[in-house]
């Protein structure tokens, strides 16, 4: 049985990774998405290359063999992925977001099903189907009849953006032999590369307070370094499957956060977010047999999970 402490570094994680759609939100008026991210992988791309040394001694001359699907994956989920979601949070609120985000396991475990051939159960169609429920009811603010006009929370459709990115980098990432925590060191090394001069060129003028570079400095340390090294520890004592179902704590983190900052939740929301937290719950259940005996199932993200995800 796995110690205690993989479970902590479960819940750590994903508490950090929600931390940081409050802070990014919080700082959405004073920088850009951009610059946002560029600053962010600028912090953690020299704490990525010092950790990938300490744990996993790497072959870099290996590692960089694969430099194309490197560049790939940090263009999808480095680079797009964090445009996708601090344009997000700078229309809505940090819990729409993680609310909308949520989704991603169940994307995921669809596109694998259709482009590896991972069978997909009842179960799994049925929390498809309520999880793309709950993020209707947020999109459109509770007016599922207006479904086709044009009410839509804009920050929520570029939500649903950067799951569809970081969908396509865990599916890619799947791929990859280079180990995990050195290929987030690589493609951290290609993000903060490519977007510094991109983010002095066009970014525009950064108008944070002392206390809105303590919120830079810890999206770039705790979400980008420390929550993947929690989570990659973790993966490696108890497995993809069962630790993407902490997956879910985010939507909740998310909420107490929120809370604790002042920020109203609409009914409409806690209806949206428990639909969405309970398709993903639905998709996450192991089968069973006839019998009533659990059967091993194969995980949607068994292997990408092991390079990611970087949030």
């Amino acid at each position: 049985m796995a110690s205690w402490r993989v479970y902590l570094f479960l819940v750590l994680a994903n508490l950090f990774w929600s931390g940081n759609y409050v802070v990014g939100h919080l700082l959405a008026d004073g920088i850009s998405p951009l610059q946002l991210t560029a600053i962010r992988w600028a912090i953690a791309a020299p704490l990525l290359v010092v950790f990938a040394i300490l744990i996993e001694k790497p072959n870099w001359r290996a590692a960089l063999r694969e430099w194309p699907m490197h560049l790939l994956q940090a263009a999808l989920g480095l680079v797009a992925f964090c445009l996708f979601s601090y344009e997000a949070l700078a229309h809505t609120t940090a819990l729409n977001a993680a609310l909308v985000g949520a989704t991603n396991p169940v994307l995921i475990a669809v596109v694998a099903a259709v482009l590896v051939r991972e069978r997909m159960r009842g179960a799994s169609i049925l929390g498809l189907v309520t999880s793309l429920l709950g993020v209707l009811l947020i999109l459109t603010h509770g007016n599922l009849f207006e479904v086709f006009t044009t009410e839509y929370n804009v920050g929520g459709l570029y939500m649903l953006g950067a799951v569809a990115v970081w969908t396509a980098y865990t599916i890619i990432g799947r791929t990859l032999k280079t180990a995990p925590v050195t290929s987030a060191a690589l493609q951290s090394v290609i993000a903060a590369i490519a977007l510094a001069p991109i983010a002095l060129a066009v970014g525009g003028p950064i108008a944070l307070d002392s206390a809105g570079w303590w919120g830079v400095l810890y999206i770039g340390v705790f979400p980008s370094v420390l929550s993947l090294m929690l989570w990659n520890i973790s993966v490696k004592k108890i497995g993809a499957g069962r630790a993407g179902i902490y997956l879910n704590l985010m939507p909740v983190f998310t909420a107490l956060m929120a809370l604790a900052m002042g920020t109203p939740i609409t009914l409409v929301q806690v209806l949206g977010g428990a639909l969405v937290i309970g398709g993903v719950w639905l998709t996450s259940r192991p089968a069973r047999s006839i019998h009533g005996i659990r059967e091993p199932v194969p995980d949607a993200d068994a292997g990408a999970s092991e390079a990611g995800p970087v949030r």
